[in-house]
């Protein structure tokens, strides 16, 4: 999950958690963490990361303007959220240097809307000083611009929509108008994840929705996609904010009720353990989801499902709400895998 999403929902978790959420997991001796230091086994991916690091923009459209000229939005969006992170200018100037491609404009906006994450820290809102908001707001108004040039350059694509309705968020432009970014883009890509997880955190509590808004918008997105569509993880990820918004004497009797068992369980096997279940974009960020939720939850048959799916490619959300995701990641595995593999689902 990229810096716009994860911040400061970290802290806010280590704060109420201690130093891990599994307080038996993250403190005793155990294996050793599984690196994060994976390109996902998608050797577009090593490519991107290689030509933004060496400043070769020839490079960088030759991975992504094919998912455009395809129509792909979901891997297009995944694609450029898997470098907007990296570090230096070149991203950020691209957008400049290009600003008639709409491409370079995606890019450079998602690359502001990382950095402005950046300017304002994983802290709370009341430790983030007044010069941190305005650089915050400043590199999301950049983003903005950029990313509205690329709407009007090439007015069918998904992607500069997603992005932007992250930023919209973090200027609290309110949820009307986040809520008419996110349609705007659904109307270019209707099952698109990604945005519609960006919309999910707008209606969550912590961002001035409701636990009741938020499963609302997860199962009617969710009731929308077809079999084996990548949707499902919505219901993961409500469940996890959830979760993680209640009180310590409450969260685990939360997690663990048979409704949020089964409702989790119908969603995984509708997308992620449906045969169906092909993203074009990485399946490892929906699957690392569900195996938090189901461990959360003390399934640890099916979490052991999802955990044998994914390997060694942990991925930084949702593990890092707890610390070192790698650690995390390894010890609850650990755990898992001694569990009897689950029934097949009838």
């Amino acid at each position: 999950m990229p810096a716009a999403i994860t911040g400061a929902v970290v802290l806010r978790a280590a704060a109420k958690r201690g130093t891990s959420p599994s307080r038996s997991a993250a403190r005793r001796s155990g294996p050793p963490p599984v690196s994060l230091a994976h390109d996902h086994d998608d050797p577009e991916v090593t490519a991107l990361r290689t030509a933004v690091t060496g400043g070769d923009w020839d490079g960088v459209a030759a991975v992504l303007r094919p998912c455009r000229d395809q129509g792909d939005h979901g891997r297009l969006t995944w694609l450029v959220g898997c470098v907007q992170d990296l570090p230096g200018d070149f991203l950020l100037e691209i957008g400049r240097s290009r600003s008639d491609d709409p491409l370079a404009r995606t890019v450079c906006g998602a690359r502001h809307v990382a950095w402005a994450w950046e300017a304002r820290s994983g802290a709370r809102a009341s430790q983030v000083t007044r010069e941190q908001f305005d650089l915050f707001h400043e590199r999301l108004r950049a983003a903005e611009e950029h990313l509205y040039a690329a709407v009007e350059s090439d007015p069918d694509s998904a992607a500069p929509w997603c992005f932007l309705t992250t930023a919209s968020r973090g200027l609290e432009h309110g949820h009307d108008v986040t809520r008419r970014r996110f349609e705007a883009g659904v109307r270019r890509a209707p099952t698109h994840v990604a945005l519609h997880s960006a919309m999910l955190q707008q209606v969550c509590a912590k961002w001035g929705g409701s636990h009741e808004e938020m499963h609302g918008f997860a199962r009617e997105s969710f009731a929308k996609a077809p079999p084996g569509s990548g949707m499902g993880v919505l219901i993961a990820e409500a469940h996890i904010e959830h979760w993680l918004d209640l009180p310590k004497a409450d969260d685990a009797a939360y997690i663990r009720s048979p409704e949020v068992v089964e409702e989790l369980r119908r969603a995984a096997a509708a997308s992620v353990l449906h045969p169906d279940y092909s993203p074009t974009e990485s399946p490892y960020p929906a699957l690392n989801a569900f195996a938090l939720a189901f461990w959360l939850a003390g399934d640890r048959a099916s979490a052991r499902q999802l955990f044998e799916r994914i390997g060694d490619h942990p991925t930084r959300f949702p593990w890092a709400y707890y610390g070192n995701p790698g650690q995390v990641f390894a010890n609850a595995r650990q755990e898992c895998m001694k569990a009897k593999p689950a029934k097949p689902a009838k």
